[in-house]
């Protein structure tokens, strides 16, 4: 019998355009794109927006209510550069949060096949995807600086991840120097963005100290110029109240992040290493010393990016579906990876389930009813073939047409035999008992 054949569209979807696709479209992390991969964003980059608006509104309304006054009391040159200096210290912060969060933070490239374990001369080749034949060591043991290092191997990059790289798993990428995952800038911070992050934050703490101070120095012209209590000076300045509050709160968050920062940048930390090796226990193996440290994180270039999400890559080849008897099942190829990297089971086993639940279902379906169909029947033993007869028979079932096949002949399987003439000796039994109770009641009429 021949098999149907798949629509041309599903077995060529691979091959339309000219074979490449740019890396940022077959990109396999969780990032977001922006500008023909020009920006490479985390998947919570709407929390940007957020961030931006946490910091341009009090600005907005300091430059409003409060700098538009001081300009007034203040010579003409130094009033004007109250609302400068302002500006100046929104545009930078808001640049820096930009530059964080919309840059490659030091992703390393995933492989395309696993590594080989050492030792392993093996001539057996390794086919993307795959597993080697020897089970890869979960760590190995790397000297940095005279110290020894664990690295560890990871599952969904295929890579033993290089010294303080670790893998984000809401980014799904390896980055290397991983600091951490901030959400207020919706990216990771790594080796190429760790520099910005912390003039980022630098910048919001001189904002908010900025922003306190000005407020109570309009608080204080308001108290000379009226000869009044400060409390009555807050009353006709409910913004300068507002913007102290909300800079007094906010800066005890990114400038205790300023401070935390300094000491991790003076001993050479990322905020991943301090919370999981504790080097104040134990030898850092990257300290350089206090003024070394800083001159890495300030004073060097910013390494280039391992990944050009704008070059052409070629298209991942499709895998052809196979043609079975009366259709054709496509290797699900693509979602089996997606699980995997994941790391979530892969559904081979539970699809395979699936069908022979299904497969197990119809068949007992198919029990259930021809069990029943000796009640159904007036006589099964007229329209059942004699025995030794070959042929397709009334008792085929196009779901279980497996049964009793032998060479492309269909035979009445033995199990129903049994249970049709059970069924056949029952209506006998009740007919002959229909007929005996009949004739008792017209003899006991007749007398």
């Amino acid at each position: 019998m021949n098999g149907l054949h798949p629509p041309p569209d599903l077995a060529n979807e691979s091959n339309h355009g000219d074979g490449f696709i740019r890396t940022y479209k077959a990109w396999k992390g969780s990032n977001v794109f922006v500008l023909g991969g020009r920006l490479i964003f985390g998947p919570d980059m709407r929390s940007l927006f957020f961030t931006i608006f946490l910091i341009a509104a009090p600005v907005a309304v300091f430059c409003v209510f409060v700098a538009r006054k001081l300009m007034d009391d203040f010579p003409h040159h130094l009033g004007i550069s109250i609302m400068a200096v302002v500006v100046a210290l929104t545009l930078c912060d808001i640049i820096l949060l930009l530059l964080t969060s919309g840059r490659d933070p030091g992703i390393i490239p995933r492989n395309s096949h696993p590594p080989e374990p050492e030792g392993y001369e093996g001539i057996t080749e390794v086919q993307p995807g795959q597993t080697p034949p020897l089970r890869l060591p979960h760590t190995k043991d790397v000297v940095v600086n005279g110290i020894s290092v664990k690295i560890k191997y990871c599952d969904t990059c295929i890579l033993y991840r290089p010294p303080r790289c670790s893998h984000c798993s809401i980014c799904n990428n390896c980055v290397d120097r991983f600091d951490h995952h901030c959400p207020w800038v919706g990216q990771c911070i790594g080796l190429r963005n760790y520099r910005f992050f912390f003039l980022f934050v630098f910048f919001a703490t001189l904002l908010c100290l900025y922003v306190h101070g000005f407020c109570w120095v309009y608080i204080r012209r308001i108290m000379d110029g009226e000869e009044t209590t400060i409390w009555k000076a807050m009353t006709k300045t409910p913004a300068s109240i507002v913007l102290l509050i909300y800079t007094f709160i906010s800066v005890w968050f990114v400038g205790g992040l300023t401070v935390f920062h300094l000491y991790l940048i003076s001993t050479n930390q990322s905020t991943y290493e301090n919370f999981r090796y504790r080097y104040d226990r134990r030898e850092n193996p990257y300290n350089k010393g206090v003024i070394e440290n800083f001159m890495e994180i300030f004073c060097t270039s910013v390494p280039p990016s391992k990944t050009n999400f704008r070059a052409n890559i070629p298209k991942e080849p499709a895998i052809s579906p196979r043609t079975v008897s009366g259709g054709f099942i496509s290797p699900n190829r693509g979602k089996a990876i997606g699980d995997i990297e994941m790391r979530r089971k892969p559904v081979w086993d539970e699809a395979l389930g699936e069908i022979g639940d299904y497969e197990g279902r119809l068949i007992g379906d198919s029990m259930d009813k021809d069990s029943r169909l000796p009640d159904v029947s007036p006589d099964l033993s007229r329209i059942l073939p004699p025995e030794n007869t070959e042929g397709r028979g009334v008792m085929h079932h196009p779901r279980c047409s497996s049964w009793g096949r032998n060479s492309e002949r269909w035979e009445i399987s033995p199990e129903i035999l049994p249970s049709s003439r059970i069924g056949e000796s029952k209506r006998m039994n009740g007919r002959n008992n229909v007929e005996s109770t009949n004739g008792n009641q017209q003899f006991e009429t007749n007398h």
